[in-house]
């Protein structure tokens, strides 16, 4: 449940076009929701800023369904991360008008338009295309949480003149999240290169020695760029939400 939600409803019981009895009822399963496997916080947008999100592996297409339902009786916009494509497919038969990103794993059901509250651009660079259904979720992320933001991809270091041809669109950014496998050596030059913030993401791309993202996160936990977070392997999630509390500060 938004602020404005709430705004709504307190407007509507003060101008008696909403009686109190009808307004408790609408709150009667605020500021959570038990369904005997998931505690559903409706709250969480009112007190943290962000809305609740519903994490797709390890939950079966019914009880996401049972989330999603919850959630979207409150007026609530929908993220659903880490969809398999046949729990995607599965879950668009319950709900058609939510709309699949396939290449970020992701579901989203907007019931209302979403308020763009950031200040400025978020830039979601990744080092190769194998690292985009992880850069794809820090995007679709972003703008779920109400920011403008944009995707530059295939610009790794093992052709850093692609990257370097894009300083503009790089100097443009207000928060910049790089995303890279491998060696991970990619955020320490975007890092080196700007004066914004720069959330890094490992991936778990990489031949055997990278340990499915080891070797990237130790490498960027070891950057010499100032400035540079680091967040979990593949977590892309995680990225944009940090780069979300930035952008609104």
């Amino acid at each position: 449940m938004t602020p404005e939600h709430i705004k709504e409803l307190l407007d509507s019981v003060k101008q008696g076009a909403t009686s109190v009895e009808d307004a408790l009822e609408h709150l009667r399963h605020f500021p959570s929701q038990d369904l005997g496997y998931a505690q559903v916080d409706h709250h969480r947008e009112l007190r943290q800023g962000m809305p609740e999100v519903v994490f797709g592996e390890g939950k079966t297409t019914e009880q996401i369904v049972r989330i999603m339902e919850a959630m979207a009786a409150k007026g609530s916009n929908v993220l659903v991360t880490r969809l398999s494509g046949e729990k995607a497919d599965e879950l668009m038969t319950s709900f058609p008008a939510a709309v699949r990103h396939a290449d970020a794993r992701c579901l989203t059901l907007e019931q209302g338009p979403v308020e763009r509250r950031g200040r400025g651009l978020i830039l979601v660079v990744s080092a190769g295309t194998s690292d985009i259904p992880v850069a794809a979720e820090a995007l679709v992320t972003a703008r779920y949480l109400g920011n403008e933001a944009e995707h530059l991809y295939d610009v790794g270091v093992a052709g850093i003149h692609r990257l370097l041809a894009r300083r503009e669109q790089l100097a443009a950014a207000s928060v910049i999240i790089v995303v890279a496998g491998m060696e991970g050596a990619l955020p320490t030059v975007v890092g080196g290169l700007v004066a914004k913030p720069v959330i890094a993401v490992p991936t778990s791309i990489g031949y055997g020695a990278s340990f499915g993202g080891i070797a990237a996160l130790l490498g960027m936990l070891n950057s010499c760029a100032a400035g540079v977070t680091v967040v979990n392997i593949d977590n892309g999630f995680g990225a944009a939400c940090a780069a979300s509390l930035i952008n609104k500060q």
